[in-house]
Formats: structure tokens, C-alpha cells, sequence
């Protein structure tokens, strides 16, 4: 590992390696990746040590349940990646993640306001889980100019976003919102599995937590659930006090699955995207489809805000049947393609497809202004790393049979 300043690219590659954990102590040479340290105990020198106690920080022994070298190295490899980050808590699922940080952050009395197009299971946390513990959470229009600022009240405390969002994918002014949560003296938490530290950089756009499901492209094999919250002092240590007393803990085997993909999610992401384009800007084309909603897509809704604030996309992005078209048409349409599975998750190698329908899961706005919503009938397309060319062959052939019944 080099101590020197990187870019990011170079960080994916290098971070999370430090010597003490590639190499024996004392020893000459080393190996590329931290080893798989699977271990439940962790033992202690003497009765002096065992009384005078270990920090409770990565790389420190302790038991277990606090990680070893594998889960510190990914750890860590992830806190380099977010710049403004003093450390990342590491989950069994991108779900556990958002759960734990609200819980860290929020009291009984508290309030959260959430995105209206945040991910179906968070508004499920927030509108429900959170209600055991005396929270109170209520939905806000992020693309209003003024939703954020009428939403908060003395009560509100954190304020949840997503850009883009879940399945519509509007692309909201974050360092906007996030700074006016600031100025309120709110905690900001983005969910930022879209677009990763890579293409987003969250923290430095004024959030004070960064969330990603580590199950998308950072394990990017479709083989490993986990999630993440980075964080500055003092949030992340109030987050990882929380995970603690919840016996939040990722496997070293799951952690090692992530560190793999991590070293190659920087290229992943590079193909996935310029893949995404070119069948974006293909099925825009289309006169089955009223509206492609990429925001990398020059017209696309949210394309001015996200060339403006990101660097990097992704391979995510959905569409809406045109007019004339019903659910069983979606239905042929999706059950006809060969190279797209059926399936949720996303951000993996392969390509995927779902339907969708927001309604059922935005409560203020459920597409995004100004885009012709068609049918009202939404597709998801998750694109992996196959060839554009295939891609769109096998999308026509869905295409081609809405017509047949």
C-alpha cells in the first residue's frame, strides 16, 4: 500500500491492505489479500491485559463479534473511499444498515423525514419499524423547492435521501437538501448504493452518513448480502455503539467476497454504465416506451443535477410502457427475454429485469414531473456486464411480443 494521495480507481485497488494484515509479523514478503481470519474467540496475553481492556476500534482484538482482520480490512478499504469519513460499520444486509443508523440517531419523540421515493423497505422502517420505539416519520417531496424546508418541524432530527431514487429514479439537489438539514442542526443519511463513493462522493456533498448496500456493486457477483454506514466522528461512533448492542456482524468469508469485488468495482462500473447508455438511448427510441428514466441520459429527467453533481453511474435505470399497453403485455414482454433474469437485487454481472408500479410505494409524487407516464407501467432493467448489442436484440424480441397474446 502506498501512503501517498490517489485517486479513486487506484484506492479500490489498493485500500484495505494494510502490511499487518497481508504478511506474518516479522516476516519478509507478503500476499495480495487479506487472508480469511474466521474466529469467534480472541485471546488475551495475560489477566493484565484481559482487565485493562482493548479500544473499541478496528484492529484491536476483543471477541468476535467486533470483526478481525478480514472485516477491518473492508472496513477500511471503504472508509478510504468516502472522503470525510473517520470509519465504516459494516452489516449482514444494506437493510440492516439503514435500520441500525436510524436507530443510532433517533430517540423516542424523534421525528425522520424520508425521500417519498426512498427504497420500499426503508420507508417500511421508517413509517412502521420506528413507531415501536416512539419515532415518528412522515414522507417529503424532494423535488419541491421549499418540500425539505415545510416538512421540518422542532422534532425533526434526521432527515433520510436517495438520489437517484428507488425504481423512478429523480435525481434531487443533495448538497442542497443536506445542507439545509445542516443549517437545522439535522443529521442527513443518504442511501448512496446508486452511485457509490465513486460516482458520489456523499460526505463531501454535505451528508453526514453514507449507507450502500454492499450486496450490489461492491460484492457485484451475486453471491454475498451485506451493507455499510461511513460516517465521521462522532455519528460513526454513536452508529457502531448501536450495531454493537444489536450483535450486528458480517462473516470474514462475506467480507473476504466483498473485498474481492470491490478491487474491480471501479471497471464494473465503467462498463455497466456506457452498456446502460447505449440501451437507454435505444429503447428511448422505441414506440412502445413514453419515457426512459436514466439520468445519465441527456434529457432524461435529473440529467442536469446529475452532470452536475456526479462523476460515475451505474447500470440501473428503468422505463414506462406507452399508452394502449396493460399489465399482461409487460408481463410477455418480460417473460420473453433470454439475457435478462427475473429477479431483485442488483448491480451483479448479470442483467435483470422486474415491473414496477410506483404507486403503491410513493405517497406524494409517484413519477417524476414532467416525463409522460404512458400506461403508468413501469420496467426495471438492472444492466450487467453482457454486450450492448445482445442486450438490445433481446430486449426487441421482448418488445416485439407485447403484440402477440
Amino acid at each position: 500500500m502506498t501512503d501517498k494521495p490517489t485517486k479513486p480507481a487506484t484506492r479500490v485497488v489498493e485500500a484495505g491492505r494494510k502490511r499487518e494484515w497481508t504478511s506474518v509479523p516479522g516476516g519478509k514478503g507478503a500476499v495480495v489479500n487479506p487472508p480469511v481470519w474466521r474466529a469467534s474467540t480472541h485471546l488475551y496475553e495475560d489477566i493484565a491485559d484481559l482487565a485493562g481492556g482493548r479500544p473499541n476500534e478496528d484492529g484491536h482484538f476483543y471477541y468476535g463479534r467486533r470483526g478481525g482482520p478480514t472485516q477491518w480490512a473492508l472496513a477500511d478499504a471503504l472508509t478510504s473511499l468516502e472522503p470525510g469519513a473517520d470509519g465504516t460499520e459494516l452489516f449482514p444486509s444494506g437493510v440492516a444498515a439503514i435500520a441500525c443508523t436510524l436507530l443510532a440517531v433517533l430517540r423516542p419523540g424523534d421525528e425522520l423525514l424520508v425521500t417519498d421515493n426512498a427504497y420500499e423497505p426503508t420507508r417500511n422502517i421508517a413509517l412502521s419499524m420506528l413507531r415501536q420505539f416512539g419515532i415518528t416519520a412522515r414522507p417529503f417531496d424532494p423535488l419541491a423547492p421549499d418540500g425539505l424546508a415545510n416538512a421540518i418541524t422542532d422534532a425533526t432530527k434526521a432527515v433520510m435521501l436517495e438520489s437517484p431514487g428507488s425504481l423512478t429514479l429523480e435525481v434531487c439537489d443533495i448538497p442542497a437538501l443536506a445542507s439545509l438539514a445542516r443549517e437545522r442542526g439535522i443529521l442527513s443519511i443518504i442511501d448512496n448504493t446508486w452511485a457509490t463513493p465513486l460516482g458520489f462522493p456523499a460526505l463531501t456533498h454535505g451528508c453526514d452518513v453514507s449507507v450502500m448496500s454492499l450486496t450490489k456493486h461492491v460484492g457485484g457477483h451475486s453471491d454475498v448480502m451485506m451493507g455499510s454506514a461511513s460516517a465521521a466522528k462522532p455519528v460513526i461512533n454513536r452508529i457502531r455503539r448501536q450495531a454493537q448492542f444489536m450483535g450486528q456482524v458480517v462473516s470474514p468469508d462475506d467480507a473476504s467476497l466483498a473485498l474481492r469485488g470491490l478491487r474491480s468495482m471501479q471497471v464494473r462500473l465503467e462498463r455497466s454504465t456506457q452498456t446502460a447508455l447505449d440501451v437507454a438511448r435505444w429503447l428511448d427510441e422505441r414506440p412502445e416506451v413514453s419515457a426512459v428514466l436514466c439520468p445519465m441520459l441527456p434529457g432524461a429527467p435529473g440529467h442536469d443535477l446529475w452532470q452536475r453533481d456526479f462523476s460515475g453511474g451505474c447500470g440501473l435505470f428503468s422505463f414506462v410502457l406507452s399508452d394502449g399497453l396493460d399489465v399482461d403485455a409487460r408481463a410477455r414482454l418480460i417473460d420473453a427475454l433470454d439475457l435478462f433474469g427475473i429477479g431483485f437485487s442488483w448491480g451483479g454481472f448479470e442483467s435483470l429485469a422486474i415491473p414496477f408500479d410506483p404507486a403503491p410505494v410513493h405517497t406524494l409524487r409517484p413519477w417524476p414531473p414532467g416525463i409522460d407516464t404512458g400506461s403508468g407501467l413501469g420496467v426495471r432493467l438492472s444492466i450487467g456486464l453482457e454486450d450492448a448489442e445482445d442486450l438490445i436484440a433481446d430486449l426487441a424480441g421482448g418488445l416485439d411480443a407485447m403484440g402477440a397474446k
